[in-house]
Formats: C-alpha cells, structure tokens, sequence
C-alpha cells in the first residue's frame, strides 16, 4: 500500500473526536501524517499546533471543520496543491469543493475511517 501524505485539518487530542480516530487510524495503515488543530498538541507520533505550515508533498487533506471554520483555511489548503480534499461528514462545502476542482483538486465527501478501513484510501 502507498504511503499518502495526509494533513488532518481540525486535529484533537481528544480521543472522542473523529479527527483524533483519523489519525490512528492513518498511522495504522502506514500513511504519513501531519496535523493542524484549534490548538497544539499530539496524537501518536504527530505533533500539531494551529500554524498552517508550507508542508510539502501532501497527497491528501482531510477535513474535520465545519464549512464556516474552513473559510479562513481557504488559501491554505489550495496554496499546498494537494491531490484531493475528503470532506469527512459535517464538512460538506460546495464553495470550496468547487475552488478545489478548479485548482484541478479531487473533492471527496467521505469518512477517512471508512475509506481507510475499507481499502479506497
């Protein structure tokens, strides 16, 4: 299996939230993680802090923020050109759904869980 550069926007320490599972779960199946929270902290062997980074090389972007929390990441997430965007459940937006697919971005309204555990990551 082919290790994907992910970044989990909306990363938490809390162990109740999705984004948090999303990253055991990414570094279980071999993937690359790198992370952005509301506030620093660590999952595993991933770090995070609220910093939006210049990380390089990410394949992926999975979302854990309402669409009203995205608008300020808007630049961000296009600037890093990933190859696809999954929008987890909650985090439907068809503004930058459409921004990604005009930055020849793929949008994707999925669960990463889901698509991890059943082999379509």
């Amino acid at each position: 299996m082919a290790n994907k550069k992910t970044l989990v926007i909306g990363a938490s320490e809390n162990p109740d939230r999705y984004s948090n599972k999303a990253i055991h779960m990414l570094r279980r199946f071999g993937h690359e993680v790198v992370a952005i929270g509301a506030r620093a902290g660590e999952v595993e062997d991933v770090s995070f802090e609220k910093e939006m980074k210049p990380f390089e090389a990410i394949d992926t972007i999975t979302l854990y923020l309402n669409p009203q929390n995205q608008k300020a990441y808007y630049d961000y997430i296009l600037s890093l050109k990933p190859k696809r965007i999954v929008f987890n459940p909650g985090t439907e937006n068809s503004e930058l759904e459409q921004m990604a697919e005009e930055h020849g971005i793929v949008p994707q309204e999925a669960c990463t869980l889901v698509l991890l555990s059943t082999g379509q990551y």
